[in-house]
């Protein structure tokens, strides 16, 4: 099933000039569950959409939200002239047609 289906919302957007932060969030704990479980989206898959060493994913699962967090750098800074998207609101793009094993 594509990931989007699954998620209330997939954002992503600045946490200060160097850092991005992406937010997954869930309609419901089972939903939430059930995509953790699939072991897909996880620090290694953001690592290697995003091309930042796996080590430097943060990554925060919060079960009372049903949401999952991910922070990692930017690529270049906020602004630079090499920068593609100065607010960071299209570094969600490449997880939402993801195709997540369930049913």
């Amino acid at each position: 099933m594509k990931f989007y289906k699954l998620t209330k919302m997939i954002r992503s957007k600045n946490a200060g000039p160097f850092e991005m932060s992406l937010d997954i969030l869930y309609g419901d704990y089972e939903t939430y569950k059930k995509v953790l479980d699939t072991g897909v989206v996880t620090p290694e898959l953001i690592s290697k959409l995003n091309d930042v060493p796996v080590e430097k994913v943060q990554y925060y699962e919060l079960p009372l939200a049903c949401a999952v967090k991910f922070s990692f750098p930017r690529r270049y800074p906020s602004g630079d002239f090499h920068d593609t998207d100065i607010y960071g609101c299209q570094f969600h793009a490449p997880l939402v047609e993801l195709e997540i094993p369930v049913e």
